[in-house]
């Protein structure tokens, strides 16, 4: 069976599967994007959990303003390196939790991962987490993060 190109480049930007699992998952599944997706999303979450005990010394700050200017917040998103701190994924999900945090208002942590993501309600905020995670390579953790509201 031939896999199409364009699939295989859309799996692997998806989860960040290097391309040649991205195929040999495809060739398992018959072509199959959805089952290859939940199998290369589970290797990933795997790698995840392993890279957890990493120290995160590195990261961003990202800040979020509401358009109405009257919620702000601010993120601390910590990896393993400077180089990975520059990344396009690494940034835009820290721009993803500063919108969250925004929108949600949550309490701690523990609240702010269990949220459903505001862009996509059918994962939770640690799912943004572990993708970030299986894409980059590294540990990422959530530090810091800080909700401002006028007159609340």
């Amino acid at each position: 069976m031939t896999i199409p190109v364009d699939l295989i480049k859309k799996l692997r930007e998806e989860t960040g599967a290097p391309v040649i699992r991205v195929k040999q998952v495809l060739d398992e599944v018959g072509g199959s994007e959805k089952k290859a997706f939940e199998i290369l999303q589970k290797e990933g979450f795997e790698k995840a959990a392993k890279r957890a005990d990493r120290v995160t010394s590195q990261g961003v700050i990202a800040s979020y303003v509401h358009h109405t200017k009257k919620i702000a917040s601010l993120v601390e998103l910590l990896c393993e390196t400077d180089f990975v701190a520059r990344n396009e994924v690494f940034l835009a999900t820290a721009q993803d939790f500063a919108m969250q945090v925004a929108s949600t208002n949550p309490k701690d942590e523990a609240a702010l991962l269990a949220d459903e993501f505001i862009k996509d309600p059918s994962m939770k905020v640690e799912d943004l987490l572990k993708s970030a995670i299986a894409k980059t390579g590294e540990n990422i953790r959530l530090g810091r993060f800080y909700r401002l509201e006028i007159g609340a």
